[in-house]
């Protein structure tokens, strides 16, 4: 089916062709992508852009010595393809797979585990400090996109690297996206010196003229470098990346394979730090994905002909519920403010966003500034709503403790993704939050048992004057109980399934509807009698309720979706330590591991927390119990 693709298990089979049959190569490459992902899901539109950077990258370097650091790393389908994993690739973030990020442990290719943005950059440069302090002699190279640029960790970085004067290579892959459309001043600046048609014909006479001057000296190369400097500086704003140390080459058509490995060989032989700007297309070569980035960013699998989505949709997600909640907060209160970090659609604020386009802020991918941000609306008067995922928001751990919760500021934190998130794996599953907040003062912090109570616990934080997170998983949002009390405005949790004193379960969030089952499956199968808590308040919890409850129960379970280090069960074993009461609980939880891909189901099953899981370990020990009386 594949002329070329079917004898590349390696970058040195592509070293053997020509540009003419590397670039029929690149079309074979993007309908195998698009074949795969459209059955396997995963990250499309990215990976499609890339096909010839990433073909000419491999043409010029060698990966088993020269290194390729992937910024995110969701771009790097193509090097996996090339670098021996083609013939698994129908396991790509399949459970026991490949994963869908760089993975040092998977291939001698991969040289760092990537999968948050803006990272790239102080990896590289890290790497070439080491390479030079071993004495070694190889290239260095950092992959990082426009969006991921707004990162004030990519700045960083670029502001050392600099000033280093290492050999590094720094490619800056151009889409205008990162998951939506970029935003801010750098998005702006990129944007001028792409469409600045004038500088481009002018540097490249000044660059003629340079070349084409005979060797006479050193001072005429200088005065001649000079002028193709001031060229730049009057048609391009900023010189950004030459002011910061930088010899800043391009943009180059990031399609254009012979063009691309003609520069990179040439950066290759040049010494100091180096900026090589190319410009893509996202999505490139499949028009679903030209036309709707966003939403070919990452993908479950799709009809190839439509771009549509195959899977059954079975009802809204927490992610819509959160977005619509609070536009109808919103509606009612003007001082409400929604922040996201490069992700409005993925958080659910797209229609917030359009009904209220002054009262919405997309800040890039910079969630430390979104978190600080926010606490400046705050101390101004303002209910700021900040959107992100579980994941992401550990990038804003100091902003949330010395900005928001220490001036006890009305910030509220939508955590989005909490828990396990499936088939992206281990840097984006949301495992860490319920242990990396619970430790800071003056933050209430709620996960709510199913989309109705999330609307509700939506509309309690309007009305707090302290800051507040609201975690809840990625996925449909089922409804298990449509005649809620109103007691969550007090601060209470609810007992609810109460069918005798055998087991007590106390459940965190959503891990409600799979203890519900857990309870009636128990009752009808094994005639074993339990009571099952919603504390819906993580921080405070509302220890009354947990208190009496545990009085009356010998079996106690605390089941949650967060690491068992530090999480809800570590709270309550204190809670009971400090109350004297000696009762062995049992934690159903995340082991201290960072937990692999694979869809939610098999990891759940795998780690103890299905339903089939949860039953079965209970009805073991409550019988052992039973037994050993």
């Amino acid at each position: 089916m594949y002329k070329f693709l079917n004898e590349i298990n390696s970058p040195d089979d592509l070293k053997k062709l020509n540009p003419k049959e590397v670039n029929i190569l690149a079309k074979e490459i993007r309908h195998f992508l698009i074949n795969s992902i459209s059955k396997t899901g995963g990250h499309i539109a990215s990976n499609l852009g890339v096909v010839e950077l990433t073909l000419a990258l491999h043409t010029i370097f060698d990966t088993t010595k020269d290194k390729i650091i992937w910024d995110v790393g969701h771009q790097s389908y193509v090097h996996k393809i090339l670098t021996g994993r083609k013939n698994v690739f129908n396991t790509l973030r399949q459970y026991g797979g490949i994963s869908g990020f760089p993975k040092r442990s998977e291939s001698i290719h991969d040289h760092f585990d990537t999968g948050h943005s803006s990272t790239s950059i102080s990896a590289a440069l890290g790497m070439a400090y080491g390479r030079d302090l071993n004495k070694e002699n190889n290239s260095i190279l950092a992959v990082i996109g426009d969006g991921a640029l707004t990162g004030g960790m990519a700045f960083e970085a670029l502001n050392h690297a600099g000033q280093s004067k290492k050999n590094l290579i720094v490619v800056l892959n151009d889409n205008e996206m990162s998951i939506s459309k970029n935003v801010g001043s750098i998005s702006t600046y990129l944007n001028n010196i792409r469409t600045n048609a004038i500088y481009y014909k002018v540097r490249d006479d000044v660059e003629n003229l340079i070349n084409n001057i005979p060797a006479i000296g050193k001072t005429v190369m200088k005065t001649a470098e000079k002028a193709k400097d001031s060229i730049k500086y009057f048609f391009v704003p900023g010189i950004l990346f030459e002011e910061m140390g930088f010899k800043y080459i391009g943009p180059i058509d990031g399609h254009n394979y012979s063009e691309l490995c003609r520069v990179l060989e040439r950066c290759k032989k040049m010494s100091g730090p180096i900026l090589l700007h190319v410009i893509t297309k996202k999505g490139k070569g499949y028009a679903p994905a030209e036309n709707f980035p966003s939403q070919f960013h990452g993908v479950g699998s799709f009809d190839i002909d439509t771009g549509k989505n195959i899977s059954t949709k079975k009802s809204i997600s927490y992610s819509e519920i959160a977005g619509r909640s609070l536009v109808k907060q919103a509606e009612k209160n003007e001082r409400i403010l929604a922040i996201t970090a490069a992700m409005p659609e993925g958080t659910g604020l797209s229609e917030f966003a359009k009904n209220f386009p002054e009262r919405f802020f997309d800040v890039g991918i910079a969630e430390q500034h979104a978190v600080t941000f926010s606490a400046g609306l705050a101390a101004m008067g303002y209910k700021p709503f900040f959107a992100v995922y579980s994941t992401f928001l550990q990038r804003g751990y100091d902003q949330i403790i010395h900005d928001v919760c220490l001036q006890n500021l009305p910030v509220t934190f939508l955590i989005d993704r909490a828990g396990l998130v499936g088939n992206d794996g281990e840097t984006h599953h949301g495992s860490l939050d319920i242990s990396y907040l619970s430790t800071i003062p003056n933050l209430i912090i709620m996960s709510p048992k199913d989309g109705l109570e999330l609307e509700y616990m939506i509309e309690y934080a309007v009305n707090q004057e302290k800051p507040v997170a609201i975690r809840y998983p990625r996925g449909s949002a089922i409804i298990i109980d449509r005649n809620m009390k109103s007691d969550i405005y007090t601060g209470k949790g609810e007992v609810i399934y109460n069918d005798g004193n055998d087991v007590l379960i106390i459940a965190v969030g959503h891990m409600n509807p799979s203890a519900l089952k857990v309870c009636e499956k128990l009752s009808i199968e094994k005639n074993i009698k339990s009571t099952l808590i919603n504390p819906r308040f993580i921080k405070p919890m509302d220890e009354e309720l947990i208190l009496d409850n545990v009085k009356k129960h010998k079996n106690i379970y605390i089941i949650e979706d967060n690491t068992k280090i530090g999480g809800f069960g570590s709270q309550v074993k204190m809670l009971l330590n400090e109350n004297k009461i000696l009762k062995e609980i049992k934690i159903i939880a995340l082991p201290d591991k960072f937990i692999e891909h694979g869809d939610t189901n098999t990891l759940y099953d795998i780690y103890g927390l299905s339903v089939d899981s949860i039953y079965k370990r209970i009805v073991k020990e409550y019988e052992e119990d039973i037994r050993n009386v």
